[in-house]
């Protein structure tokens, strides 16, 4: 019987492990770059000098940063230690570059009225919830119906960073607008029945214990993509709206805006961590609410903090400037008309309603929606 190719068995330990598939990408690469930075050689004719020699060459030659020579260290680790299940010895001694530390980049509230004042329709609700609940992009493209709980003003990431759930605030400001999206999602997941089409895009094993799961409208993405998608079984099935489409809009809000900082998607998170412990929060609530195994790692947004001190309220729901400007751009023109909030659909799944009990806080997009 023939061996696995290499990538093949690098792709079945990665499977193994329930890695992500950003993950996947980017040490199938660093595997094909080392293996062609020595002219095709195979890894297992290889060894500590090979190793050290690429990422010499990588620092020197590439002028990579400190974390990009470390990815590229631990994807060959990865390969040498659990794909060729060789001894880890020959590359443990190979010191990792350190990382500098470097401060994350956190808006002022007048800096984001000004970019979230340059958004419209999904863009802005998705920046809503980026800064109003401290969600990550993709944990925000990935909520499905169910994870939304419009009643006790709950979000629930599913399979977040590290493949933990963690429970984070629903943003007031946002709940009639994410209603009337929701009520569009419904009509476009009923059209798609009709058509005949085969549900949502689901993880092989959830599809399996639940496989009723796909055409259930809890199960719907909340922010779909435009088109179904042909998947390699044969099945028509609609994805989430793909990442970049949030990233042209955020990078070209911020430049309009006039905002100077290398700001991102990203950038949210940080400014509703920032924000709310600007506000009063304990940090250890900020850490529940972002999803930190560590509190060491909470705590870099203390160092960008304009005055000492913590207290508690969510960035988005916040009042400390001008409410007027968010109020009105997640009420009225920018996304959709207003709903009545009692309207948010309700969903039915195979699976039981979660109870959740998360840190009291306020959502720091909310303090923008108060008299």
């Amino acid at each position: 019987m023939a061996q696995p190719r290499l990538l093949e068995m690098v792709h079945q330990e990665i499977a193994l492990r329930h890695y992500s598939s950003a993950t996947e990408k980017a040490y199938v690469q660093w595997i094909k770059r080392y293996v062609h930075f020595h002219k095709l050689k195979h890894p297992r004719e290889m060894g500590h000098r090979e190793i050290r020699d690429f990422l010499s060459h990588l620092a020197t030659e590439k002028d990579v940063s400190a974390s990009t020579q470390n990815q590229a260290l631990n994807a060959l680790h990865f390969l040498y230690a659990d794909v060729l299940k060789m001894s880890v010895g020959p590359i443990a001694d190979i010191v990792k570059a350190k990382r500098p530390k470097i401060l994350p980049t956190v808006l002022t509230q007048d800096e984001l009225v000004a970019v979230l004042g340059q958004l419209r329709g999904i863009p802005l609700l998705v920046a809503g919830l980026l800064y109003g609940a401290g969600l990550r992009l993709m944990e925000a493209l990935r909520l499905r119906v169910k994870d939304m709980n419009f009643e006790d003003r709950l979000i629930i990431v599913r399979d977040g960073k590290a493949a933990k759930d963690r429970a984070t605030i629903l943003p007031i400001l946002l709940k009639p607008s994410l209603a009337h999206h929701l009520k569009k999602v419904r009509l476009l997941f009923e059209e798609d029945l009709a058509a005949g089409y085969d549900g949502s895009s689901m993880p092989p094993a959830l599809q399996r214990k639940y496989p009723r799961a796909p055409k259930e409208w809890g199960w719907q993405y909340v922010f779909p993509a435009s088109a179904t998608t042909r998947w390699s079984d044969g099945t028509s099935r609609r994805h989430h709206l793909h990442e970049t489409a949030i990233q042209r809009a955020v990078k070209d809000a911020v430049r309009k805006a006039g905002i100077p900082k290398p700001a991102s998607c990203h950038t949210f998170r940080h400014s509703f961590a920032t924000h709310l412990l600007e506000g009063g929060c304990n940090i250890r609530t900020v850490q529940e609410l972002l999803g930190h195994t560590d509190v060491r790692t909470t705590m870099v947004y203390t160092h960008v903090l304009p005055k000492p001190g913590l207290g508690v309220r969510s960035p988005l729901d916040a009042r400390s400037l001008s409410p007027n400007p968010l109020q009105s751009a997640y009420s009225v023109g920018h996304l959709v008309e207003i709903t009545d909030e009692k309207s948010a659909p309700v969903h039915n799944s195979e699976t039981e309603k979660d109870t959740w009990d998360i840190p009291h806080a306020t959502s720091p997009l909310d303090a923008y929606g108060e008299e």
